[in-house]
């Protein structure tokens, strides 16, 4: 045998479909479980693009792994697919917010998607102005549409609404006349609304929809349904349930349930076992959140990584004596374990002002919690600031992500 065989498996003794249990894969209609009301709300607002009409721009808000981004590319696809048995021809752009955060980012992801051979307008990656994608923007769309549709997934990555004043706009500024356009916004933050220009509202928001949770059972027939990514007989009968149970319980997340689902069979596969057993899916949940919180935090300056360990030193402590398990810590109480950091770390602090901004920006990726308090007359109002996460998690993490 030679070393190559040694070293490659051949043959897969857990997994037959992997692909199945990729967050990035969109499942097949039977596949999109708990969701049938939001699917058909969404189609709703979106009808009129399949007759060539103006379709209605929506907002979608929900925690993450809720299934937003599944179901908008899903009834986006389905209505091109529709509207193409109608005569009419319509498009979809998916941007990614979170990767695509400036006005010419996005414009550009948008004209590149929608692009086709047949308008020979080129769309370069970097290069020219943003008032010059917009431009090839709306010559393609005029050129070969009817109707588009387009997704900005995590609109609330955006540095500003320009892009959105710009498409929500777009047919009344006569920048394009023959092709009708619509917005899905999808956000995980329920109060992202409040934040935009109200010209951009007032044209943006026509349509708002909040997808919950899922609940256990939701959860643990999302699971079943893609148990064919693994072999016959590998899973155990008390795996899917098991995971759908932690998952509701903690978050409701299907990214996170379905993650815990595939880890479990790595683990499997790692110890050479044959079956997937229930006991590896409390560990492939820690795996998880270390995982989901690792991305979070990748990226991140040291300085934020520092105001982060300094509320995860305090958290620990509290941990160890606690005295009122909602407590949270204070700006200033923060600012001087994050000193000591800066010292240890050989590192000039930043300022009070700029570490509370820091801590905001945590807040915003739900990795912590903050809650504004009334001191009274003599001490004023304040900030608390409450660790969201695991502190153990966090620390092991941040210690991982050390530059």
């Amino acid at each position: 045998m030679s070393q190559s065989d040694d070293l490659f498996i051949r043959e897969d003794p857990i997994f037959v479909n992997k692909e199945l249990l990729e967050i990035s894969h969109l499942p097949d209609e039977g596949r999109i479980v708990g969701r049938d009301e939001e699917i058909g709300q969404l189609a709703n607002a979106v009808n009129p693009a399949i007759f060539g009409q103006s379709p209605s721009n929506v907002l979608i808000y929900g925690k993450t792994g809720t299934g937003k981004s599944l179901c908008a590319k899903y009834v986006s696809r389905r209505l091109v697919s529709t509207a193409e048995e109608e005569g009419v021809n319509a498009v979809f752009a998916y941007v990614d917010c979170a990767q695509d955060t400036t006005e010419t980012q996005t414009a550009q992801t948008i004209a590149s998607a929608v692009n086709t051979d047949e308008t020979d307008i080129y769309i370069p990656d970097k290069g020219i102005s943003t008032a010059t994608y917009y431009k090839r923007l709306w010559r393609i769309l005029d050129k070969e549409y009817d109707v588009a549709l387009i997704i900005l997934d995590e609109i609330d990555k955006l540095e500003d609404d320009a892009i959105l004043m710009q498409l929500s706009r777009a047919g009344e500024a006569g920048k394009v006349t023959n092709c009708k356009i619509g917005v899905i916004g999808i956000s995980n933050k329920i109060k992202y609304k409040d934040r935009m220009d109200e010209r951009v509202k007032s044209s943006l928001c026509e349509r708002e929809f909040v997808f919950p949770p899922y609940n256990a059972s939701q959860l643990n027939e999302i699971m079943a349904a893609r148990n064919d990514a693994f072999r016959d007989g590998v899973l155990e009968e008390g795996v899917i349930p098991r995971a759908a149970a932690l998952a509701a319980r903690e978050h409701g997340d299907a990214r996170k349930a379905i993650d815990i689902l595939r880890y479990a069979g790595e683990i499997a596969q790692a110890k050479g076992a044959d079956t997937v057993r229930e006991e590896f899916v409390v560990q492939a949940r820690e795996r998880a959140e270390v995982d989901r919180f690792r991305e979070l935090i990748r990226g991140s300056t040291p300085h934020s990584r520092y105001a982060l360990q300094a509320l995860t030193v305090l958290s620990l402590e509290d941990r160890e004596e606690p005295i009122d398990e909602n407590e949270g810590f204070r700006t200033t109480r923060v600012y001087d374990v994050y000193e000591q950091i800066c010292r240890q770390e050989g590192t000039d602090a930043l300022s009070l002002r700029r570490v509370r901004d820091l801590l905001k920006e945590h807040a915003f990726l739900d990795v912590i919690e903050q809650s504004r308090h009334s001191g009274g007359s003599a001490e004023g109002s304040y900030t608390e600031h409450t660790l969201l996460e695991d502190p153990e998690v966090v620390k092991d993490v941040l210690a991982d992500t050390v530059d």
